[in-house]
């Protein structure tokens, strides 16, 4: 595996596997999001509680993990950068900053839209809720940190270490609703979780799907950005001019 890593740092290399993975990834997540999608909406029952309200649990609970998921990839990415020195770790980290943001954006927005009829809110300063709005704020942040430096190295250095420093509101997101007496419901699955198993199937496959999706966009925007930061290369003008995909 470590093997495979050292192959990875270089750039050419690196720039090929993404567009080898690119179709890998994206067929899966299309095919797994039809599947999902009639599983979630036409297969699984009424919840007796929420009624078809709580079907926005299939779009809010995969982007709530996955938005704590990405920012874990995006500081041990950012971590290896900083320690091995492993540029294409850094590209993985800066790539998946906004898809992260996005994740983060999409749990909260859909969690306000499930949380209006059933809390009477759209909005309240729940643990879980306001952890999850700083996971929001640590992405944009280092977003920022990450753009605010005309060196590549130097931003990747300064918005890394923000990244690792923030690892630490994971564990409060993910276990703020056994730690605080919290408004929000507890885990999905498990104790307390949805208990038809076509539900839990739809949870899975959307879970899937937006694991896929994550991958996919990854390859496709670090592909992008490794041709930027190498633009001076010959192999990137070799590309440029149409010898290699």
């Amino acid at each position: 595996m470590w093997k495979w890593i050292q192959r990875q740092a270089s750039p050419k290399i690196f720039y090929q596997t993404c567009v080898n993975l690119r179709p890998w990834f994206l067929w899966p997540f299309l095919i797994l999001l039809v599947i999902g999608l009639y599983w979630s909406l036409i297969i699984s029952p009424e919840d007796y509680q929420q009624g078809d309200g709580y079907r926005i649990i299939y779009i809010h609970v995969p982007s709530a993990i996955l938005s704590m998921m990405v920012y874990a990839v995006m500081a041990i990415s950012g971590g290896i950068g900083l320690i091995w020195q492993i540029k294409m770790a850094e590209v993985v980290a800066k790539v998946s900053a906004p898809i992260g943001a996005a994740f983060t954006i999409i749990a909260l927005s859909s969690g306000a839209i499930w949380g209006k009829p059933m809390w009477g809110a759209w909005w309240v300063w729940d643990a879980r809720l306001t952890s999850e709005l700083i996971l929001l704020f640590l992405y944009l942040a280092y977003m920022s940190l990450n753009s605010a430096f005309d060196d590549p190295r130097k931003a990747a250095k300064s918005s890394s270490i923000l990244a690792i420093v923030g690892l630490v509101n994971l564990p409060i997101i993910h276990y703020s609703v056994k730690w605080w007496n919290t408004l929000h419901q507890g885990y999905s699955v498990g104790t307390g979780g949805l208990k038809d198993p076509d539900m839990l199937i739809a949870l899975a496959l959307m879970f899937a799907a937006s694991i896929f999706l994550y991958a996919a966009l990854v390859v496709i925007k670090a592909k992008t950005e490794v041709l930027i930061r190498e633009q001076n290369s010959r192999w990137v003008k070799e590309i440029v001019e149409g010898d290699m995909p």
